[in-house]
This record gives C-alpha cells, sequence and structure tokens, in this order.
C-alpha cells in the first residue's frame, strides 16, 4: 500500500487566510518601500500611494487563488519544473494586470507614475514573480519543517512501544501462570489488562486516544505491578472535577510516567511507596501530576534521572506537536518524591 503521506501536494497551500494575509502584507511592504525610495518619494502623492497599493493587493490575491485553485496540477510536475510553472503563471497575472491598468490609466490620458508601458507591465511582472518565489519558498520550508516535525513526533511515538520492556511481559506472564490455580478471576482479569496494556502500545502512532483512556490504561498497568508488588505498591488518585475526559491525547501519554514512577522509584526502595497520580483543570489548562517516593539522585539505586528522560522527551516532543508551545513537561526530585507534571491547554 503507497503511504498517502508521499501523495500530499509539494506547492504550498495558499488557500489558508493566514498565508493570503501574507501575500496581501508582502505586497503592500513592496509598495511602502518603493514610496520610501530617495529617488521616488518626489513622485508619489497619497492619491497615487492607495492607486498602488489597491493594485498591489489586487495582484497578490490574484496569485493566491490562482496559486491555490492550481495546487494539485502543478504538485503532479517535478519541483522545480513546476516551481518555474507557478512564478510563469504569477508574472503572466501581473503582465496581464498591468497591461489592463497601464491602458486604462491611458484612456484618461495618464501614465502610471509617469512610467512607459513596457517598463511597468514587465516591472510589475518581475517583482510578482520575485516576491512569489520568496513566499513560496517560505511556506516550503516551513511545511518542510512541520513535516519533519511530524515525522519525529511519529518516531517518538514507535519508539515509545519498546517502553513496555519484554521483562514486564515475562514477570507478566509468569505473575498469570502462578495466578491459574491459586485464584483464576484475578488471572483473567491480569490477562485482559495486559492485553490491553500492549494493544494501546502497538497503536502508539496512530491515531488520538482521550484523557479517559489514558487513565484507565494507566489503571490497568498498576493493577498488574500491584498484583507482583503486593503491598509495597500504594496507589492514590485524585480526580478533581470538572474534567475533560474526552480531550484527545496521544497514546500513551500517562501510562510512561506512571512506569517510571514504579520502575525507578517504588520499586527499588525496599519498603516500597504510594504513587500519587493527580488530575486538575485550573485556568484553562490540564494539568496531570505523577509523584513517587524514590532514592536521591546521588544515591546508588539511584537512576531515575536517566531511566525517566527519554519517556519525558517523547511525550513532551508528542504533546508539543499537538498542542504547541502551551504545553509543557516538568519534573524534578525534592525531599524524597520525584514528580513529573504535564500541562496541556483546553480548548474552550
Amino acid at each position: 500500500m503507497r503511504d498517502q503521506r508521499h501523495d500530499a501536494p509539494w506547492l504550498p497551500d495558499l488557500c489558508r487566510l493566514p498565508r493570503v494575509a501574507a501575500l496581501l502584507g508582502l505586497a503592500e511592504l513592496v509598495v511602502v518601500v518603493l514610496a520610501l525610495a530617495p529617488d521616488g518619494a518626489s513622485g508619489w502623492t497619497p492619491m497615487r500611494f492607495f492607486s498602488a497599493s489597491g493594485f498591489a493587493l489586487w495582484l497578490a490575491l490574484a496569485v493566491a487563488v490562482l496559486l491555490c485553485k492550481l495546487r494539485a496540477p502543478i504538485s503532479r510536475l517535478p519541483p522545480r519544473l513546476g516551481a518555474l510553472a507557478a512564478l510563469a503563471l504569477a508574472a503572466a497575472v501581473a503582465l496581464l494586470g498591468a497591461g489592463v491598468v497601464h491602458g486604462l490609466y491611458g484612456a484618461l490620458g495618464m501614465a502610471p507614475l509617469g512610467v512607459p508601458f513596457w517598463r511597468f507591465t514587465a516591472g510589475a511582472a518581475a517583482v510578482t514573480a520575485l516576491i512569489t518565489a520568496l513566499a513560496l519558498r517560505y511556506f516550503y520550508v516551513g511545511d518542510r519543517w512541520a513535516a519533519q516535525t511530524e515525522a519525529n513526533a511519529r518516531a517518538e511515538a514507535d519508539a515509545l512501544q519498546a517502553r513496555i520492556r519484554p521483562h514486564f511481559l515475562f514477570n507478566s506472564m509468569n505473575l498469570i501462570a502462578s495466578l491459574l490455580r491459586r485464584d483464576p478471576i484475578v488471572a483473567e482479569r491480569a490477562v485482559l489488562d495486559l492485553s490491553d496494556l500492549f494493544r494501546a502500545a502497538l497503536g502508539a502512532g496512530e491515531g488520538d486516544s482521550t484523557l479517559a483512556a489514558e487513565c484507565e490504561l494507566a489503571a490497568q498497568y498498576l493493577s498488574i505491578e500491584s498484583l507482583r508488588l503486593g503491598e509495597r505498591l500504594q496507589v492514590e488518585w485524585d480526580r478533581r472535577e470538572p474534567l475533560p475526559w474526552q480531550l484527545p491525547l496521544p497514546r500513551l501519554t500517562l501510562q510512561p510516567l506512571v512506569e517510571n514512577a514504579i520502575l525507578h522509584g517504588v520499586s527499588r526502595l525496599p519498603e516500597g511507596g504510594t504513587v500519587a497520580i493527580a488530575l486538575w483543570q485550573e485556568d484553562g489548562r490540564l494539568h496531570l501530576r505523577v509523584r513517587n517516593p524514590a532514592p536521591a539522585p546521588d544515591d546508588p539505586l539511584a537512576s531515575l534521572h536517566r531511566g525517566a528522560g527519554h519517556a519525558q522527551r517523547s511525550i513532551g516532543h508528542r504533546l508539543a506537536w499537538r498542542f504547541g508551545p502551551q504545553a509543557r513537561v516538568t519534573a524534578g526530585w525534592a525531599q524524597g518524591y520525584y514528580a513529573c507534571e504535564v500541562t496541556l491547554p483546553v480548548p474552550p
């Protein structure tokens, strides 16, 4: 099966309002620069400035609409040939528009800014092609950067699938085998939890989860670990309603943090400890915090900061791609406890 991402048009999408506004801004900037030029300031009156602005904005809008409509056929051409075709179309629109404007001025007995016909039309076409080339290059680089960021986020999600380690699977299977005769009901529940956990891991890079599903997955993981660690593992949930339970989240957002809390924290302490998971909403932001007792960073038993870093960076990258710069992942050790907090914007 072909990857549909490779079939996406390479020509930047000029149907978006922010990009149309950027083209209009560039067109107006050219007019302002020409008006402020030392050798041309004397020939510019307010009326001519407004006329030139209207002409430049009309050209920018016409080029944007044309390239928006022809994006698909142009993208079927090789990139270099397609780029030349896009610039040629922009220049043709400017040449035709400048010719019409010069003809109208001529019919009224005036010449635009005192410029002859061919110089006016050729100059408008050249400037339009140059501005279009700069804009398309800027948008193209931005699109490629966004695509690379998405690819990195997908790679992070794929790598995160390996977070559910083989030894966890082996330990869980051995635990289930020991429960089959002693407590088959608990063994059956552990099998179901384990299957849901691995199903989520295999689909980490495909589609979104929700806050409710992420909490359920973390609870299933904790259920399996509770069977293994017994009373050494205590869990406290602090769900402060109202919470956006259907908020879309990348898969495996909460479970790896809970796994770190147990693997690098509670399980390394002979007496165990309590994993406290808090969820609350404040000032339009969702907060997820996982707190657990852990050895000090300089303790020989401590590998928390080394072991948890990859998962936290991966989650931070994927959340930044999904929610933008307002998404944050912070963590630190203090007074015998390690805490990791995720902060996300909640759409109104």
